[in-house]
């Protein structure tokens, strides 16, 4: 049994602990039911319950999200929307997104994929300083997908 402040009294029957919390308008809690004998807290469970919510929130605010965008190509794709498309990465990982690039293949294009191959390593290249290749481009169907994470220590 321990009190309020976290210091052990000692092991004690069950109606004497309960007495004991009761006695100072205090919870009995069971901390460690596998423990032999178990463990149990005398404390105010509703502010033990609020405390434990505020760390919590506290730590869902410090946790960074991190969102997957999306940018998708076409084998025959012009170097000017080639290049907006990567000026477009670079923005969604400079913001600290990832940025899943997806190549669709349409009729006959299939039968040439290195040349999906090839784009998706150019658009790797260019958008090379602001993240790094997290997964191979890899064949789902008739789409060739690729993911890109942005760099660790970039600055705003």
């Amino acid at each position: 049994m321990l009190n309020e402040n976290g210091e052990q009294l000692g092991i004690m029957d069950l109606d004497s602990a309960k007495t004991y919390a009761y006695d100072r308008d205090l919870d009995l809690v069971m901390i460690a039911p596998t423990a032999k004998p178990p463990v149990c807290r005398a404390m105010d469970y509703g502010k033990y319950c609020y405390e434990q919510d505020k760390r919590e929130k506290e730590a869902k605010k410090k946790q960074q999200t991190m969102e997957v965008k999306e940018v998708q190509l076409s084998c025959r794709i012009d170097t000017h929307d080639f290049d907006t498309k990567a000026n477009r990465a670079k923005k969604f990982l400079a913001d600290g997104n990832k940025v899943r690039v997806c190549l669709r293949f349409k009729g006959r294009e299939i039968a040439h994929q290195e040349l999906g191959r090839d784009m998706l390593g150019r658009f790797a290249e260019a958008c090379s300083e602001f993240g790094n290749v997290d997964k191979k481009p890899t064949l789902e169907g008739r789409q060739l997908t690729m993911f890109i994470a942005p760099v660790k220590n970039q600055s705003k």
